[in-house]
């Protein structure tokens, strides 16, 4: 039986692949290095420390990985302060299932962009526990960030729903052992055989009601 939920955050709840992509895209243009789809799709699912390293390594940023993910997470924290760019129904969807199951995020953000993003939402109440991929060994499509945020909330993962959007995430939860919710994301899509492991796949925030996640 399913007791918790535990969302994913950018593609799911917020708009942010965009802003990521532009953010990291200007920091790697203006320090020199490689920019393109390539690196832009290597990266999704990351952890900072991975993503950073990889900038540094594979892109050709020369400055240290902590200097980029510092600096790189600090243009994003601005971003979100000055706007906040929530899905349709996140909010709605998030106070809908708080009030019949248990809520975590697993999310491949920084922890201080995490505790931004549920603060600026006004949601941060809804939230039992949250990991970042930052936290932990490996970074999606590990399953490491939804088994330690399944530990947080005291469940075992098979009593956990993820919801996700993104084809590294779908595995990481699939690989955790929870029933994956899937809503991909329009402008990344996850491809086809990653969205093959989704257990119910959805159009839209609005569609994830308590019946979907029981299945």
């Amino acid at each position: 039986m399913i007791e918790a939920v535990v969302f994913d955050l950018d593609g799911v709840l917020i708009q942010s692949e965009e802003i990521w992509d532009a953010v990291r895209e200007a920091y790697v243009r203006e320090r020199g290095g490689r920019y393109d789809d390539e690196v832009q799709r290597a990266m999704m699912g990351m952890s900072s420390t991975e993503w950073s390293r990889y900038l540094h390594d594979t892109a050709g940023v020369l400055d240290d990985p902590d200097a980029i993910n510092t600096e790189v997470v600090r243009r994003m924290l601005s971003s979100y302060e000055s706007h906040l760019p929530l899905i349709d129904g996140a909010v709605a969807a998030v106070r809908r299932l708080a009030r019949e199951f248990t809520l975590g995020v697993a999310s491949s953000s920084n922890r201080p962009l995490i505790d931004a993003v549920l603060r600026v939402a006004g949601i941060a109440d809804c939230f039992a526990a949250t990991a970042s991929s930052e936290e932990v060994a490996r970074g999606k499509p590990a399953p490491d960030v939804y088994l330690e945020a399944a530990r947080r909330l005291d469940m075992s993962p098979e009593r956990c729903a993820a919801v996700e959007d993104s084809h590294g995430g779908i595995r990481s939860a699939k690989a955790a052992a929870m029933r994956v919710i899937a809503i991909p994301n329009t402008t990344y899509p996850p491809d086809d055989d990653s969205l093959g492991h989704a257990d119910v796949v959805l159009h839209s925030l609005e569609e994830l009601t308590p019946d979907v996640v029981r299945g």
